[in-house]
């Protein structure tokens, strides 16, 4: 019977392997078992439009005291969205802006 069994699980990676599923979790840190997931947005400002609805609806689910919506999940990922290396760009440019 575990040889059946065995046979089975080999035959079900074999064929995850060739239909190439299990492909939008790409592995980010093998020490904590952490993942990364492609967001494809066409600008910076929809990035920032997606960010602000996602920070409103967190306010929204905290008001409501009844939902089943998990606000600190919403909250992560907006954060996780913050262009935080571009934020210092803009600190250099307004900078530069202020000096001309």
């Amino acid at each position: 019977m575990e040889e059946k069994e065995h046979k089975v699980v080999t035959e079900f990676l074999e064929l995850m392997t060739k239909i190439n599923f299990f492909t939008r979790l790409k592995p980010e840190n093998r020490i904590d078992n952490s993942f990364s997931v492609t967001l494809k947005v066409s600008s910076y400002n929809e990035l920032q439009l997606m960010i602000s609805d996602l920070l409103k609806a967190s306010i929204m689910v905290l008001q409501d005291n009844g939902t089943d919506i998990n606000a600190m999940t919403l909250v992560e990922i907006a954060f996780q969205l913050l262009p935080q290396d571009e934020m210092g760009l803009l600190d250099d440019l307004h900078k530069i802006h202020l000096k001309a």
